[in-house]
């Protein structure tokens, strides 16, 4: 039997903080609830103060939404009303930023607007897809329902995005690092080892007068060479700031060999993922294609969608439509075909957003098992081969010192 950490939340909408003995979390968990007090956290780790968040939480604006959902979810599930509940998540909000977002949500909430309209007065915060998750919601009369998948859809998606990140870390980092150290060594170091030739008439290895060339080449014009690199990637960051520029890089990205497989794969599991969540809750599909394709990064693929949602509106229905876009992985089209003629297409676009999830993963791993090797090998050909050139240079002195 361990001791718990917990916060709790009492019917009269005041937090409690203690520690309980339990055998789990869900024990601890469940005696709260029959001493009537609501669980927000339970865990074995102490949280100061009443500004809660979960342990693999990080600051910034989309894990802000995501606890506040996860919050919502829990208070409304246990039958707290909307407005008490959202005035208890100020109080377990951490960042003051987003604790005066979520105030001014209540303030347009007591001036008459539904909660959909509260939340969507703050488009930087919550999204298109949200409220009108929230709107449906209200309408069907279940809204603890939809903050509860909401609350699902932004941790898969949140979980997905920081795998994708955290994978290309390292294979960034050591191309940087490799770099970096090639330019050290072609500025600093082979300059001084090329003192040692000035003012003798030594032959040097053809590898070594390469090698000395190229570092002269670097330090007389390696500024420019860099200034041209920084330019070019403004250029470049302008021009995809365009609608035009943007469509061209999206394109661009998905011919990518691996790469361009993974992002296909992945923007295809963010489709699914919130086309399954607004279906579930009722949203007509031609407004859930037009939502779903705002949440998509690659502009190619969310223009697709528009033609989809062209099909649907001729009652060709969604699976052939998206085939003939080819856009999307074959599989998608099968599977929300399967979808359509079972009439479970809710449940068809979250299997498709598994899979995709999964398929996801594996692609970000096999680009980066195949471009942290390359990395390493390029890099150790370059340092090679400037090893090689001091070593012949330092073999032709001793040769001529005997």
């Amino acid at each position: 039997m361990a001791t718990y950490h917990f916060k709790a939340v009492a019917s009269d909408g005041g937090t409690r903080a203690g520690v309980l003995a339990g055998d789990s979390e869900k024990v601890v968990a469940k005696e709260l609830r029959r001493q009537g007090l609501i669980p927000v956290y339970v865990g074995l780790e102490k949280k100061g103060g009443f500004q809660l968040r979960l342990p693999a939480f990080t600051r910034g604006r989309r894990r802000d939404v995501l606890f506040f959902t996860q919050e919502l979810s829990t208070l409304l599930n246990a039958g707290v009303p909307v407005d008490r509940a959202l005035h208890i998540t100020t109080d377990l909000t951490e960042r003051a930023q987003f604790r005066g977002v979520v105030l001014d949500v209540v303030r347009v909430l007591k001036g008459g607007k539904s909660l959909a309209d509260s939340l969507g007065s703050h488009p930087e915060c919550f999204s298109e897809l949200y409220v009108n998750m929230v709107r449906a919601g209200e309408a069907s009369g279940s809204l603890a329902q939809v903050f509860e998948r909401l609350a699902e859809f932004e941790r898969q998606r949140d979980d997905l995005r920081n795998y994708i990140i955290a994978s290309m870390i390292y294979p960034a980092l050591l191309a940087t690092v490799g770099l970096a150290s090639i330019l050290v060594l072609m500025y600093f170091v082979v300059p001084r080892f090329a003192s040692v030739f000035q003012d003798s008439h030594l032959v040097m290895p053809l590898p070594t007068k390469i090698m000395l060339e190229t570092s002269r080449f670097v330090r007389a014009w390696g500024w420019i060479g860099i200034s041209a690199v920084a330019g070019g990637t403004l250029l470049l960051n302008l021009y995809i700031r365009t609608q035009a520029g943007r469509m061209w890089w999206d394109s661009y990205r998905l011919g990518v060999p691996v790469l361009g497989d993974a992002l296909r794969k992945a923007e295809t599991a963010r489709f699914a993922r919130a086309m399954g969540t607004l279906v579930a809750n009722s949203v007509p599909l031609v407004q859930s294609l037009n939502i779903a394709k705002a949440i998509l990064s690659n502009r190619r693929i969310a223009q697709s969608l528009d033609l989809v949602a062209q099909g649907v509106k001729r009652g060709e229905g969604i699976a052939g439509p998206l085939r003939k876009t080819r856009q999307f992985p074959p599989l998608a089209g099968h599977l929300l075909a399967v979808g359509e003629e079972t009439g479970r297409l809710d449940q068809m676009f979250n299997r498709m957003a598994d899979i995709y999830d999964t398929d996801t993963r594996a692609a970000i791993r096999r680009f980066t098992s195949l471009f942290e090797p390359l990395i390493i090998l390029v890099m150790g050909i370059m340092v090679g081969a400037l090893i090689l050139s001091m070593m012949l240079a330092i073999t032709s002195i001793n040769d001529v010192a005997v």
